[in-house]
């Protein structure tokens, strides 16, 4: 996927013309608001742990050097062994060396995104080891060689009949006209496919929803079991976990995880939630010889102490896009890079460069739905002000905008301009518009006009109408 600047526009008109994509973000966005709604109505304290999750996260992130610290000594106790990575180059050979110490052939993988900002597929077969995607999801993403497009659901931009295209051209060994109309269908014919990679799999990757560092031990939620498998089967399991997903105490993760899942899927629980701490132990019956921990900082670090500190609350439960306007007219594909929507037009900028995706932060109505649903109450649209006026600073902003801003600055601070101006530009426009209602094009005013009717203004200035009122008090 392509970080740059200009992109977001035009896969957005791309996203608008997709009449599948429409279909997709049409039938599940809604039944995401009803969930959560739903769920957050049958847990009373709902808001009261949002309040205790953001001063759990606020209290790590404060302190977040002895948590990792702590985390690390408790992973070796444990007889893990933790590998600490500054950036993303160094994650993906510490991944790389683990698996050709195992001699691995074949790597299953759970769904994780830091190895989709990490590009961990591509670099193991760039050096010969196949990775497979166990996720159902990730699974036919992987055999349509498309990047995921929502972080808890990244097949979310795809309907059934997608899936059933996908499996018959992949699975050319199967009967051609077997029944492949149903849901059920589709897992159970997944499930096959899968069942031998389990078996034969060398290295499992999996990533972590969180990192005690009380028992060194790392928490993955999913609902299909795949993660249980791709770190119990092999005899080598590797988590990949960026650092801010340390949290102190068992009893603080367990806060976050009645969070979580109702936030993400309008469950009280994920189906499975799986605590993985340490190798196999004497009497186990299954379980890694090897355990491995891959701490990413990928310039998370920068982000202590800065205004976009907050961000690293993130819980990747979804919320934010899920509740989204623009997400949900557009896709995740749109975003140009690894996390769409709200939490993405913070987090990206911030990882790669606001340079790079500058248009990111612009991709909003500020209508406020993303910080309403957060769970642990991240201010997304103040962080997304903040990279406007970096954007802004650092020239990045198209000329015209800025001359506009600038030519409206000037007016601002001259209140009686102002409002003559305005005058002006009102009555010109109900001149111009009379028995119109509406324009669909008009000069200056593109932008705006190419996506969606202009109003014709119906009465005076804000101002005007302001004064009549208080005078008719």
């Amino acid at each position: 996927m392509l970080v740059t600047s200009p992109q977001f526009k035009r896969n957005a008109a791309r996203a608008l013309a997709d009449a599948g994509l429409q279909k997709a973000l049409g039938t599940t966005t809604p039944q995401m608001h009803a969930k959560r709604a739903a769920a957050r109505a049958a847990l009373p304290e709902f808001e009261r742990l949002r309040d205790v999750a953001r001063d759990i996260k606020n209290h790590t992130l404060a302190n977040l050097d002895f948590y990792l610290e702590t985390f690390a000594a408790n992973v070796e106790k444990a007889g893990g062994r933790v590998h600490w990575c500054s950036t993303a180059d160094e994650a993906r050979e510490a991944v790389l060396r683990i698996c050709r110490e195992a001699g691995a052939r074949t790597v299953t993988k759970g769904k994780s995104m830091i190895s989709e900002e990490l590009g961990i597929n591509e670099h193991l077969e760039r050096h010969g080891i196949t990775p497979v995607e166990t996720d159902l999801g990730e699974y036919i993403l992987q055999l349509r060689d498309e990047p995921p497009s929502h972080i808890i659901g990244p097949a979310f931009h795809l309907n059934r009949e997608d899936w059933e295209e996908s499996f018959r051209r992949s699975h050319t060994d199967l009967p051609a006209d077997r029944p492949l109309g149903e849901r059920r269908q589709l897992m159970d014919e997944a499930r096959t496919r899968l069942r031998a990679r389990f078996l034969a799999a060398d290295v499992g990757i999996t990533g972590a929803n969180f990192l005690i560092a009380e028992t060194g031990s790392t928490v993955i939620v999913t609902n299909e079991g795949n993660g249980d498998l791709t770190q119990t089967l092999p005899r080598v399991h590797v988590a990949l976990a960026s650092i801010e997903k340390a949290v102190p105490t068992l009893e603080d993760a367990c806060t976050l995880l009645r969070l979580l899942a109702r936030s993400a899927t309008g469950q009280d629980m994920s189906v499975y939630t799986t605590f993985s701490t340490g190798v196999r132990r004497e009497g186990d019956l299954d379980g890694p010889e090897e355990y491995h921990v891959v701490l990413i900082d990928g310039g998370r670090s920068n982000m202590i102490g800065s205004e976009f500190q907050d961000m690293l609350r993130c819980i990747r439960c979804a919320a934010c896009m899920n509740h989204c306007p623009v997400y949900g007219a557009v896709g995740g594909h749109s975003y140009g890079w690894v996390y769409p929507g709200p939490m993405g037009s913070v987090l990206t900028p911030t990882l790669v460069g606001v340079d790079k995706a500058g248009h990111l932060p612009n991709a909003s109505t500020f209508c406020g739905r993303c910080e309403s649903v957060c769970p642990v109450r991240i201010p997304l649209p103040g962080l997304m002000r903040h990279w406007r006026e970096r954007e802004f600073e650092r020239h990045l902003t198209p000329a015209t905008v800025r001359r506009g801003l600038g030519l409206w600055a000037w007016f601002a601070r001259r209140p009686a301009m102002y409002r003559a101006a305005t005058r002006l530009a009102a009555g010109t426009l109900r001149l111009l518009g009379r028995g119109r209602g509406a324009f669909r094009a008009l000069p200056l005013a593109g932008g705006w006009t190419g996506g969606r009717d202009l109003p014709v203004p119906e009465g005076g200035t804000f101002m005007a109408e302001y004064r009549k009122r208080q005078r008719g008090r």
